[in-house]
């Protein structure tokens, strides 16, 4: 177990604010319009990138995106991001999500996902939950460079499928380990 030190937490606490200036999520981010024009954006990219996840969402019960996902560590570290679910292609809600990590870590990074909700029962877990925390029940299509998604994903009985792309940064690798996310007003 990582014991937290007093300049851990310093270094933790400095990390916050380069997290939220990254990315323009934080205090004062703009408002839906914005929102849902990265949204729109990052579907575009990604259906464009990966002609297979066209299918995921026709099939999807719902569909949360979040467009830019910026995470910062040095021992410890946060991410922070905000986006919409939608249903049938319209914005019902708006999401902020956070994740904190500890352990042998530096860098900085960011990347975009999407959360396919496959099952209407997936869905209104999320929806109902006062702060979904990502865990086992998702499975991870990670395409890099070029490649499509495999078959398995694509005709997958998983009621989460999340998609991670767009990486950029000094950080290896990705996943949503540690994340919660939250309802918010924008």
């Amino acid at each position: 177990m990582t014991q937290l030190s007093r300049r851990n937490f310093s270094l933790a606490l400095g990390a916050v604010p380069l997290v939220a200036a990254c990315t323009g999520n934080g205090i004062g981010s703009p408002g839906p319009q914005k929102i849902d024009a990265r949204v729109d954006a990052t579907l575009a990219q990604m259906f464009r990138q990966f002609p297979a996840t066209q299918g995921l969402d026709t099939k999807a019960a719902g569909v949360l995106v979040m467009p830019v996902v910026t995470e910062a560590s040095l021992g410890l570290g946060g991410g922070f991001g905000r986006g919409a679910l939608r249903i049938g292609g319209a914005t019902v809600d708006y999401y902020s999500m956070t994740k904190a990590s500890t352990g042998l870590q530096i860098g900085a990074s960011q990347h975009a996902h999407v959360l396919f909700f496959m099952t209407d029962e997936s869905l209104s877990n999320f929806r109902r939950s006062p702060g979904f925390a990502a865990g086992a029940n998702i499975l991870y299509a990670i395409p890099e460079g070029g490649e499509t998604l495999n078959a398995e994903t694509t005709t997958s009985l998983a009621p989460i499928i999340a998609v991670l792309f767009g990486q950029a940064g000094l950080r290896v690798g990705a996943n949503l380990e540690g994340v919660k996310y939250t309802r918010i007003i924008p």
